[in-house]
């Protein structure tokens, strides 16, 4: 059930554009990352060296451990914490490179010591915004090469992403997204088999009968779903189904319905062809009227108004919506 939930909520999410990199650093070692619009891949090879991400400790990355930050937060990578970092951006003008979209950034920099190979990856992902996945995702994911959640899979696609993002063939930049694509689905699969404790909704998809609820509101948002339904769909009393949701869930299988219609409306108030109405018959609601209301408590917007300020990143910060996950 988990992974047929993880297939449809990524249906739809393709990597637009992808910036790679390979770095050949020689202890000791250290830069900040600033944060990015998309999600960050590390992984590396030689010696071990460290990631922190802002607000958290310094993680241990060994040897074909892999890293992904969905949100694209800012970080520190370094050969080992106490090492004082230098900013990314000042590292490679000091090369007199510059980052692009058309090739593989490549450099070699550090004071000579023991080499860490890290390849790197930046993946925009325009439709992540509503995704609610991403909602759910910590700041930072660690994959250890060990784990038993890791096949042999995620080695083979980890390394054809190196070699496609690295070789710049013909048609390089459609391999590499699409690699991307496959790698990020495999990520989340052994992030999701793993020991770890997931939050929101993720933690509730884990449960066999909450997640069996959680998947039919995620396959059928438009339906005239009640507690009773989905209570009966998971094999469970009323109040038995409500409190073991909230538990697991951190809010009402009513309130994550909502979330998740206003999440996908969000979305497709993107396409300016689409009337209102239809918009809203899709998520479940029968008037207009009724739909806007829960979009305006959602988002404190009107849909019309959230649709015209899309374009308008600054303006949408200010008026951060309800996420799927409570």
């Amino acid at each position: 059930m988990a992974t047929d939930l993880l297939s449809d909520t990524l249906a739809d999410l393709r990597a637009d554009a992808v910036v790679t990199g390979h770095f050949s650093l020689t202890a000791p070692w250290a830069f900040v990352k600033p944060a990015v619009d998309g999600a960050v891949f590390r992984t590396g090879f030689g010696q071990p060296f460290y990631v922190a991400v802002e607000g958290m400790a310094p993680v241990r990355v060994e040897a074909g451990d892999f890293v992904l930050l969905p949100h694209g937060h800012a970080h520190v990578l370094a050969s080992a914490p106490e090492v004082e970092p230098m900013l990314f951006d000042d590292m490679v003008a000091e090369l007199g490179l510059q980052p692009s979209f058309d090739t593989p950034l490549r450099f070699a920099a550090g004071g000579g010591g023991a080499m860490s190979e890290l390849y790197t990856g930046i993946v925009v992902y325009r439709e992540a915004v509503r995704s609610p996945l991403f909602t759910v995702l910590p700041p930072f994911i660690h994959v250890r090469a060990n784990d038993p959640a890791v096949g042999p899979w995620l080695a083979s696609t980890l390394a054809a992403f190196i070699r496609e993002s690295m070789a710049c063939q013909p048609g390089w930049a459609v391999a590499a997204a699409r690699l991307a694509d496959v790698l990020f689905v495999q990520l989340l699969r052994a992030h999701l088999a793993s020991a770890v404790s997931h939050t929101g909704w993720l933690r509730g998809l884990m449960d066999p009968q909450i997640g069996r609820a959680i998947a039919l509101v995620h396959r059928h948002p438009e339906r005239d779903w009640t507690v009773e339904a989905l209570a009966a769909a998971a094999g469970m009393s009323r109040s038995r189904f409500s409190a073991r949701f909230v538990e697991l869930v951190d809010e009402t299988p009513i309130g994550h319905l909502t979330s998740y219609r206003m999440y996908l409306a969000s979305g497709a108030l993107r396409d300016t062809r689409r009337r209102l109405i239809e918009i809203a018959e899709s998520v479940g609601y029968a008037s207009e009227k009724a739909f806007i209301r829960a979009f305006r408590r959602w988002s404190g917007m009107a849909p019309k108004q959230y649709a015209r300020h899309l374009r308008d990143p600054y303006d949408m910060a200010r008026h951060e919506p309800g996420s799927a996950a409570g």
